[in-house]
C-alpha cells in the first residue's frame, strides 16, 4: 500500500468545509493506504498562539478527527511537535530550497497581506516544513485542495534538488490527490469566500461540534438571493450563495447539483433550507456526540496521540537519520 501523509492545523474546531473537503476523504482512504494523520501544531505557531489554547485546540482537533472516523489503531494520528524528525528535516530543507522558489509561494502573500515585513520567518519558510512533514515518512501521496498543489510542487522540487546534490535517489516523488466534489465549501455569509474556522463570524460556518438548533439557525440565516432556485445547473451561474448551498446538499447526499435542482428547482429557499438543515443534522450530530465523548476523557485522547507519535517516530527517525548522514553530519 502507498503511504499517505496529511495534516490539519489546530486553529479551532473543524468546519463543514474541512469535513467535506478533507476529513471525510481521509476516512475513505484508510481502506487501501497506509495513513499518517497529523495535527500540525508546528505550522500553527507561525502566528502567535496562546500556549494553553494551543494545547486545548490540538486535543480538540484530535477528538474531532477520531469522531469523524480516523482509525488511530490501524493508522497513525499524532501531533507534529511530538516527532522531532519534522523540525530536523525542515532545517535541511531550509538549506536546500531557494529563495526564488519561496518568493513564488502565493499563500505567503495571501496570509502576510500588506503587513509582510511583520510576518514571522516561520510563515515564510513553512512550505519547507510542509515538505519535511511528507518526506520524513517517504510518503508518496498527499490529499490536498487546489490551494495546496503549489506547495507539493515545491516539495518535489526540494526532493529532486536534494537527490541531485547528494547523488542519490532517496526522496520519492509525491503525487497530489485531489478528492471530493465539495473540496471548496464557501462561507454561509459570502459565497465568494471559502468557509474558514478562522473567520471572525461564527455564522459564516458550520462547526463539527454545533448542535442541531445551532445548525438549523445558521442555515436559516445563510445568505441567499431573492430568486427561487433554478431548475438547471446553468442557472446557478453568478449566484455564488445558491451554488454553495446546493453544493453542500449534493456532497452530503452523495449526489450532484442537477439532482438537487431536480427536487428543489423552481422553489423558494425556505423549503430547501429546511431540508438542508435536516440533512446536516443527520450527518453531523453523531460526529458532535462522539467528539464530546472523546473530550470527556482528555487523558485518553492524549494517550492516543502519544502512541501515534511513538509509531510515527519509528518510521521518520531512520529516514531523517539517513538524510543527515547523506548531508555529512557526524554522528557518534
Amino acid at each position: 500500500m502507498q503511504r499517505i501523509f496529511s495534516g490539519i492545523q489546530p486553529s479551532g474546531i473543524p468546519t463543514l468545509g474541512n469535513y467535506l473537503g478533507a476529513i471525510r476523504n481521509w476516512v475513505g482512504l484508510q481502506g487501501d493506504h497506509e495513513c499518517l494523520w497529523c495535527v500540525v501544531d508546528l505550522h500553527a505557531i507561525t502566528v502567535f498562539q496562546e500556549p494553553e489554547a494551543l494545547r486545548t485546540q490540538t486535543r480538540e482537533m484530535a477528538a474531532v478527527l477520531l469522531a469523524c472516523g480516523i482509525d488511530a489503531r490501524r493508522h497513525i494520528l499524532f501531533a507534529q511537535s511530538s516527532v522531532r524528525a519534522h523540525a530536523q528535516l525542515a532545517w535541511i530543507f531550509n538549506c536546500i530550497a531557494r529563495l526564488g522558489w519561496l518568493n513564488r509561494m502565493t499563500q505567503f502573500k495571501d496570509k502576510a497581506g500588506k503587513d509582510r515585513e511583520n510576518a514571522s520567518a516561520g510563515l515564510y519558510v513553512y512550505p519547507n516544513l510542509m515538505a519535511a512533514d511528507i518526506h520524513a515518512y517517504h510518503a508518496t501521496r498527499v490529499p490536498v485542495g487546489d490551494d495546496q498543489k503549489q506547495h507539493l510542487e515545491l516539495a518535489n522540487d526540494i526532493a529532486q534538488k536534494f537527490n541531485h546534490d547528494y547523488g542519490v535517489d532517496f526522496f520519492p516523488a509525491i503525487e497530489p490527490l485531489i478528492l471530493g466534489p465539495a473540496a471548496r465549501v464557501m462561507s454561509l455569509r459570502d459565497g465568494t469566500r471559502k468557509m474558514s474556522k478562522s473567520d471572525p463570524s461564527d455564522q459564516s460556518r458550520i462547526n463539527l461540534n454545533d448542535d442541531a438548533d445551532t445548525i438549523a439557525l445558521k442555515i436559516r440565516r445563510a445568505k441567499t438571493d431573492p430568486e427561487p432556485l433554478p431548475e438547471h445547473v446553468g442557472g446557478l451561474d453568478g449566484r455564488a450563495e445558491a451554488r454553495n448551498l446546493v453544493g453542500i446538499y449534493a456532497a452530503l447526499a452523495g449526489t450532484d447539483h442537477a439532482a438537487v435542482l431536480g427536487t428543489f428547482g423552481g422553489k423558494g429557499f425556505g423549503p430547501f433550507k429546511e431540508a438542508l438543515a435536516a440533512l446536516l443534522i443527520d450527518k453531523l450530530a453523531p460526529i458532535a456526540a462522539e467528539a464530546r465523548r472523546y473530550l470527556a476523557d482528555p487523558a485518553g485522547v492524549d494517550a492516543i496521540l502519544r502512541d501515534g507519535a511513538s509509531r510515527a517516530a519509528a518510521i521518520a527517525d531512520p529516514i531523517v537519520a539517513e538524510a543527515e548522514r547523506l548531508v555529512g553530519f557526524l554522528r557518534p
